[in-house]
């Protein structure tokens, strides 16, 4: 079975959830970027469970699911992944108790884990990976979708 990674867009205040990830060592080309909060599908887990889990994960937050924005898939690592929008339902912000951050020997490669929100007009400017998701992303902030 293909790899399944899910991610969340999260409007929040006047921006969006996003994390800022710092000094990543397994990566030759980026070693610092934004992301969309997420990570792989669980065995056992839908999608949608999985985003759920993985949002509360990385940023302590509870979300709910307000639709499937896009679907890509990455040869580059081999896997399917899907992006929902999501709402802000409640939680303190950056309260994430997930495996990144807690010295799990399996990250130590992948540098800081630092959640930020960041303002609406702001985004356009950020090296937001995936670059395809980034290019819908800000196409439809500019024409009022998200």
């Amino acid at each position: 079975m293909e790899r399944i990674r899910v991610a969340g867009i999260i409007p929040m205040e006047d921006g969006f959830a996003f994390m800022h990830r710092k000094d990543v060592k397994k990566r030759k080309d980026f070693q610092e970027y934004y992301t969309f909060p997420g990570g792989g599908v669980e065995e056992g887990e839908t999608p949608e469970e999985g985003i759920l889990r993985e949002v509360k994960e990385e940023l302590g937050i509870e979300v709910g699911i307000v639709k499937k924005l896009y679907e890509m898939n990455s040869e580059k690592f081999k896997q399917k992944e899907i992006f929902f929008l999501c709402d802000y339902l409640g939680g303190e912000f950056g309260t994430g108790d997930g495996p990144e951050f807690n010295c799990d020997p399996k990250y130590i490669d992948s540098g800081k884990y630092l959640p930020e929100i960041i303002k609406r007009e702001e985004v356009e400017n950020l090296l937001l990976l995936p670059f395809e998701i980034k290019e819908k992303f800000v196409e439809d902030i500019k024409r009022g979708k998200i």
